[in-house]
């Protein structure tokens, strides 16, 4: 007796960081609020067949806005699309002129966190990453932290584990990788700001990167 095989479709992954929230506070500033509409709006030319978000006030209020602007989307809490270390490096396997830099930045985990964040990280790759198993390509959303999608961006590319680090992400800017079922994973777009007006880009992301970014109009 043959078995029927389900189609294979691609999947169409599209990250963003949450609105601003200040000093990283519980509730988006009334700029985070416009940004995560603004967003919304963008992705309403998309039919998003679902939205996740992790479970601080930030990212569920940004989902929220975002989830307004869609028709009949609703957004959806997901442990694993928090705000975590998804990988702790050991310091050999850094960049000798780096590593103390690295290391410092992290500092030592809390009993338990590296195993926490580990344990995130694949249900992660496992709810969002790859091919569908459908017969239509499918479109999610997830409304994260930073980490998370610098390390999902480092996956598709299959850079070193490490690699995460340094992938920084501006509030509600967007990020699309696409999983298809013959090719390897691509990064279409990154850290892309193109729905926010000038004073609205570049929150989030390292002061002397974004201040000379948009002193270029980018």
């Amino acid at each position: 007796m043959q078995h029927s095989v389900p189609p294979t479709a691609t999947r169409y992954l599209y990250l963003t960081r949450h609105g601003d929230a200040g000093h990283e506070g519980p509730a988006l500033t009334d700029g985070g609020r416009r940004q995560a509409a603004l967003l919304g709006r963008r992705l309403a030319r998309v039919s998003l067949d679902a939205v996740h978000h992790g479970p601080l006030g930030r990212a569920a209020e940004t989902a929220r806005l975002i989830a307004a602007e869609l028709d009949g989307a609703t957004a959806t809490e997901a442990e694993w699309a928090g705000d975590y270390v998804p990988y702790w490096p050991d310091r050999g396997e850094l960049p000798a002129s780096d590593a103390d830099r690295i290391l410092d930045f992290l500092g030592d985990p809390e009993p338990g966190e590296r195993e926490a964040g580990a344990r995130l990280v694949r249900e992660a790759m496992a709810h969002c990453t790859g091919p569908f198993g459908g017969p239509s390509p499918r479109h999610e959303l997830v409304v994260t932290h930073s980490f998370l999608i610098g390390w999902l961006v480092r996956a598709a590319l299959d850079a070193p584990d490490w690699r995460w680090i340094g992938l920084n992400h501006c509030n509600a800017a967007l990020t699309v990788i696409r999983y298809a079922p013959d090719r390897p994973a691509s990064v279409l777009l990154f850290n892309d700001m193109a729905h926010l007006p000038v004073e609205l880009k570049w929150t989030g992301f390292p002061k002397e990167f974004g201040a000379e970014f948009g002193e270029l109009g980018v």
